[in-house]
């Protein structure tokens, strides 16, 4: 008897709790609408073609669509204008995708690759200094190209060929020397280059690098003052500097080094960059070289 009795009062005690949560409920306000826009982007033309050409094949996605007030707003960065994304764009897509893809494989790109870009339309100045910013690789997720809005999509400069290096910044070939070295780094994010890179001449790396001339750090073994900041900007730069110019065009700047030791150097140099390639990635360096040049010379 007192065992139905204990049961029955349990089932009673349950069936109360059970009506009182219930009313608590009914008596609770309806969930409002999520702050979060959850609705279908409005995709412009462009929009479509930046899908249909990076993300849908590559799974890149180029911004250029951004809040002036997510930025540091003491560099005057600004998004650029719509007619000079496509462009661009399309520079990327055949200076650096095809070529890369070719060499290394379809997938090549897909594989290793940032996923995002962002353009900006304005220079990224570095206060309290004489220098820029030309891009920003972020732990090979995403690359930063500054200065879209002042570029000449037709013109191909070489700071060796006129007297005022920073004009190659409005120039196409400025960009590109960027994303090439942004890639490159990249590429040493996946595959560390060879470490005796670093020791091939040392002694002359230095923060204050701006101080010097291109042409001066060229006489120590450096291909341009950037590269004499540090091994890795070295190793980049280097990359940089041959995958926007012809062999001869390459050639021609380096026997234009008076020093011959700094022109073995930068020789030296060329090599080890060459085995990078081919032994990290299975690509011919002179064969990318070649199709790079080529596809400038098309744009």
């Amino acid at each position: 008897m007192k065992n139905t009795y204990y049961k029955l009062s349990g089932i009673i005690f349950l069936l109360v709790i059970s009506a009182y949560l219930l009313a608590a409920c009914e008596n609770e306000p309806a969930l409002e609408e999520s702050q979060i826009d959850t609705s279908a982007p409005i995709l412009n033309e462009l929009d479509i073609w930046l899908r249909q050409n990076f993300i849908d094949p590559y799974n890149i996605e180029i911004q250029y669509k951004w809040d002036i007030n997510d930025t540091d707003v003491d560099r005057f960065l600004h998004p650029p204008f719509e007619s000079n994304v496509k462009p661009l764009a399309e520079i990327l897509k055949s200076v650096w995708i095809e070529p890369h893809n070719k060499l290394g494989g379809e997938d090549f790109i897909k594989t290793i690759a940032p996923r995002e870009f962002i353009f900006s339309g304005g220079f990224n100045f570095n206060p309290g200094g004489n220098t820029i910013t030309l891009g920003i690789a972020e732990q090979g997720a995403r690359i930063t190209l500054f200065n879209i809005d002042l570029l000449d999509f037709d013109n191909i400069l070489y700071e060796e060929d006129i007297p005022n290096d920073f004009d190659v910044q409005f120039a196409v070939t400025g960009p590109l020397q960027t994303i090439h070295h942004e890639y490159a780094h990249i590429l040493n994010q996946i595959e560390p280059y060879d470490p005796i890179f670093d020791l091939v001449n040392p002694a002359n790396y230095t923060s204050s690098w701006a101080d010097r001339s291109n042409e001066e750090a060229r006489e120590l073994g450096y291909i341009s003052a950037y590269a004499s900041s540090q091994p890795s900007e070295d190793f980049v730069e280097m990359i940089a500097y041959m995958l926007v110019r012809s062999s001869a065009k390459w050639d021609e700047l380096v026997d234009s080094i008076s020093n011959e030791q700094a022109r073995q150097i930068i020789r030296f140099k060329e090599q080890l960059i060459v085995e990078y390639y081919q032994e990290k990635f299975n690509i011919n360096f002179y064969e990318l070289r070649e199709l790079t040049y080529e596809a400038l010379l098309e744009i």
